[in-house]
């Protein structure tokens, strides 16, 4: 057996979620906020997580990523290099120097605006959104609702995890949005 067959990871969706971390209380009491950075700062978590972004996407017809903010602009453009196609950054309001669009819309504590520039995509661009996860599912619809403004395709959304607990995965679906997810996590 070779060096490479036995570093193989059997289960890559529960080696990642094995790696993320849940922090009690934060931002505020009663939230589970999972966190994702011990996977950004192991270097086979990163990888096997690319990897299956990578393998995931790289016969689709898409684009362009687009990452929301800010976590998605951590694998997104990752994801974008990796396929060799263009990376979108769709941000919080008042952060982007160009004319853009705005949307808001609520989260699981607080309600917030995206914004992304009005030339960002080309209609019938063909993109797939990524973030870090979903919960409430607002953030991915505000970034879906403004690419759908600009005239693209939204083929996909795309996270490392799901919090189907909150319902926004069963929301994003219900609005006709594919959603991949790397693992999942149940409570809040």
């Amino acid at each position: 057996m070779s060096s490479l067959s036995s570093n193989a990871t059997p289960d890559p969706a529960r080696f990642i979620k094995e790696r993320v971390r849940t922090i009690d209380g934060w931002p505020q009491p009663g939230v589970q906020f999972r966190d994702i950075t011990p996977v950004l700062q192991d270097r086979r978590a990163l990888r096997v997580l690319i990897d299956l972004f990578v393998q995931r996407y790289i016969d689709a017809e898409i684009d362009t990523i687009a990452g929301l903010d800010a976590r998605g602009f951590i694998i997104g453009p990752i994801l974008a290099y990796e396929l060799s196609i263009g990376f979108v950054p769709i941000r919080k309001k008042g952060k982007l120097p160009y004319r853009t669009l705005s949307q808001s819309y609520e989260l699981e504590y607080a309600s917030a605006t995206v914004e992304i520039h009005e030339d960002a995509c080309k209609p019938g661009e063909r993109v797939v959104i990524v973030d870090d996860l979903i919960a409430t599912g607002g953030t991915m619809m505000a970034g879906k609702q403004l690419l759908e403004r600009l005239g693209a395709v939204v083929v996909e959304g795309a996270a490392i995890i799901d919090l189907p607990d909150l319902n926004g995965s069963k929301r994003l679906r219900e609005s006709g949005l594919s959603l991949y997810t790397v693992c999942e996590f149940g409570g809040h």
